[in-house]
């Protein structure tokens, strides 16, 4: 890898680390305030919020001006919406605010890999970007159910400032003092990201112009013969995994009666098996190869409505983690096959905003269709079984999908596939 990817990896780790720390202290603040249940899964809802809503705009901007400083810029307000969340603000607002940090940031943090490595690598550099992510999701989520549990909580809020009332009462609130160092440390790392030489494309000053431009990008990368199954892949998975993050505290609790805490831990669980899928697809698959792990998909939704006859810790742990590997091992050459397309067809920035348009639209879709499944009262098991069956449908229809198009297009497919493997453009 070339110098500068271990610094872009290290921001990158920090700040998805604060991010999921930040997920369980607003699950506890939520909790702790008395608010309606169904605000915890409308968290999913807020963060996804600005993904979509600002789509046309945020690769533009990615495009514009170095990625390390859209990077910084994003890690910024991540820290003013906790800033927000700390001082009173209502949480679901906060986390909306630390949601748009998070959508300005994606277009960058994967569009420099496309501008800093060929093709032939960029299965692997998906495979450490999502093998690192998914381990700060393991540890973010672990550290925010620590810092709100009872060890760590009575200990943060013992600490006083002489003569300065700092207003921390409650163990939440202490967790986002924690997690604000964390935003800054990843900051500091977002100073040092190398700039690449590809070329800035000037932002139009013309919102219509980037508004027209998105959508041209998006029917383009739909109707490529590659791009259409692996964004479709993608967007399934997402949608269904930034749902499952905040499901998994519901389920935790009817099946197996746990505390925040509690299941902050067993939410990491599955995120260690995607770290291990996502590792050994880095290894094993290759950028022209990628299509063949589309059935995983399908078992993933099986496995989904598996989680409703679990009611011991110890079928749960291998259960999850098996659930978790099928993941990683689909999600990291299907995203490096549709980053490499886009790359092709768009460009780095404006083809991250597409995708992030597509699975944020998913992840809102999916999310107010469960807050309101438990506004009207319905179950988790309920909910992960319509979950299940979605992803086992959507999927076993996009492997068709592209069985047809094996069949229908079978120069085009076979000509794109040519361009992954000899690194063409």
């Amino acid at each position: 890898m070339k110098k500068g990817f271990s610094t872009i990896m290290s921001a990158q780790f920090c700040s998805s680390l604060a991010d999921n720390g930040l997920t369980v202290a607003a699950i506890e603040l939520l909790r702790s305030s008395q608010a309606p249940s169904w605000h915890v899964p409308v968290l999913a809802v807020v963060f996804a919020l600005f993904y979509v809503v600002l789509a046309p705009f945020l690769g533009a901007f990615a495009d514009a001006i170095p990625k390390g400083r859209v990077m910084l810029i994003s890690n910024g307000i991540k820290i003013v919406g906790c800033l927000l969340m700390l001082f009173g603000g209502h949480p679901l607002l906060a986390y909306s605010i630390v949601g748009l940090g998070a959508a300005a940031y994606s277009p960058a943090k994967y569009g420099i890999l496309t501008e800093l490595l060929p093709p032939s690598q960029l299965v692997k550099a998906n495979g450490w970007i999502e093998g690192l992510t998914i381990a700060s999701v393991i540890l973010g989520t672990v550290l925010g159910g620590q810092l709100v549990g009872p060890h760590i909580a009575p200990a943060l809020l013992g600490l006083d400032l002489p003569f300065i009332d700092t207003g921390v009462d409650m163990p939440a609130e202490a967790a986002i003092c924690v997690l604000l160092f964390v935003y800054a440390l990843a900051a500091l790392f977002n100073l040092y990201i190398p700039r690449t030489d590809a070329p800035l494309q000037p932002l139009p000053s013309n919102p219509l112009w980037l508004v027209r431009d998105f959508s041209r990008c998006n029917a383009r990368l739909w109707s490529d013969k590659l791009g259409q199954i692996s964004l479709a892949t993608t967007t399934m998975f997402w949608g269904v995994g930034g749902n499952l993050r905040i499901i998994v505290f519901p389920w935790a609790a009817a099946a197996l009666g746990y505390s925040t805490t509690q299941a902050s831990s067993l939410a990491g669980v599955v995120s260690v098996g995607v770290a291990v899928g996502a590792v050994v697809a880095s290894m094993r698959m290759r950028l022209d190869r990628a299509t063949a792990v589309i059935p995983l998909g399908v078992l993933m939704g099986v496995l989904l409505m598996g989680l409703n006859l679990i009611r011991d810790l110890y079928v749960a742990i291998p259960f999850l983690l098996l659930l978790g590997a099928a993941g990683g091992y689909l999600v990291v050459p299907m995203n490096a096959l549709l980053q490499h397309r886009g790359h092709n067809l768009m460009g780095a920035g404006r083809s991250i905003a597409v995708q992030n348009f597509n699975e944020q639209a998913c992840i809102l879709a999916l999310g107010a269709f469960y807050a309101g499944m438990t506004r009207f009262e319905l179950s988790a098991f309920a909910a992960i079984t319509v979950f299940g069956l979605v992803v086992a449908g959507i999927m076993e229809t996009i492997r068709r999908w592209h069985r047809r198009n094996v069949i229908e297009h079978k120069d085009e497919v076979e000509r794109l596939l040519v361009i992954a493997r000899t690194d063409g453009h």
